[in-house]
């Protein structure tokens, strides 16, 4: 990387969407630049097996993520890791402070730094990690059959995963910190009227239990402060997620939660620049969605720096 380079494109984060963007614009021949602050891969380096990625029938996390990262440089992309701090709009081309103050210009950018799932922050939760605690049903409901789980939260999501759970699980208890759920009226129906979904209320996660694998949760009555131990096999947690887009607050592209707000082709508010993956508001957070949004911030990114490049030909500006 070279602070006086003029890349065509930069993009922040090198998870599923961004290697996946890195692909296609360094097979178009722009100049690409990808920067991560951590190891490349984003939460598929979390995740143990992935079955629900079109090729493989099962492959590792990690090893999905060290093919993607191998592929992402194949046509010549750089990498580096460095955290980004902040961008600015400047015209003609974008200029991206890192962290150590460096500042690097780009004539497009592609933001792809993800969002991350909030812990619950009690003992056990990060040693069992992937070991019987998981952030995603969809990903990992398949490997629970037969089995006793947990799920705690208590919004759309959390009571959503729920359900898909007793697709496999043979009983899925609710841990809700209040005595009423905040889901859609119509998501709740379905699961009281669901035989193998079971509810606590009035209850929070103190610790989770488990050698090498999750056998159980401790809670605490949040009226009472009674604690007890749970059984289960499982425990997937719903209390949300927080999109990493700390970088981009002074853009004014993200909503009240903190995603950014992208079109169809990834176009943020700000022209040239483009985000793709799990910091994006959407519905579905899954490594296929991440690729293809990745894809598609690519092709916008293309268009855009030609028409850019065009542009700068026409004014004459000496850059």
């Amino acid at each position: 990387m070279s602070e006086k380079k003029l890349y065509d494109v930069i993009i922040i984060g090198a998870g599923p969407a961004g290697m996946t963007a890195a692909v296609y614009t360094s097979r178009a021949k722009m100049e690409t630049l990808m920067i991560e602050k951590a190891l490349p891969g984003g939460q598929m380096t979390k995740t143990e097996d992935i079955e629900n990625y079109p090729g493989y029938e099962s492959i590792l996390g990690p090893d999905l993520s060290n093919k993607m990262f191998e592929h992402s440089k194949k046509f010549g992309a750089e990498f580096v890791r460095a955290e980004v701090k902040e961008i600015k709009d400047t015209f003609p081309y974008k200029t991206i402070v890192l962290s150590d103050g460096a500042e690097i210009q780009a004539k497009s950018i592609i933001l792809a730094t993800g969002a991350k799932h909030r812990n619950i922050g009690v003992p056990g939760e990060l040693e069992l990690s992937g070991f019987g605690v998981s952030y995603c049903a969809v990903c990992d409901g398949a490997f629970f059959a037969d089995q006793e789980l947990v799920v705690v939260g208590g919004g759309d999501s959390a009571v959503e995963e729920a359900l898909f759970l007793t697709r496999f699980a043979s009983k899925v208890t609710i841990i809700h910190r209040r005595d009423e759920l905040r889901a859609q009226k119509i998501i709740q129906k379905r699961a009281f009227d669901n035989e193998k979904i079971e509810f606590i209320w009035n209850h929070v996660v103190e610790e989770i239990k488990g050698d090498g694998m999750v056998s159980g949760v401790v809670i605490k009555n949040t009226q009472t402060g009674e604690v007890s131990e749970f059984p289960c096999n499982g425990i997937f947690i719903y209390i949300g997620m927080d999109p990493i887009t700390n970088y981009v607050e002074n853009l004014g592209i993200t909503n009240q939660e903190g995603y950014v707000v992208a079109d169809e082709e990834m176009r943020t508010s700000v022209k040239g620049i483009f985000s793709a993956g799990d910091l994006n508001e959407k519905k579905l957070r899954q490594v296929i969605t991440a690729t293809g949004d990745g894809s598609i911030a690519a092709f916008s990114a293309q268009t855009y720096v030609e028409e850019l490049e065009e542009q700068v030909k026409e004014m004459n500006l000496e850059v």
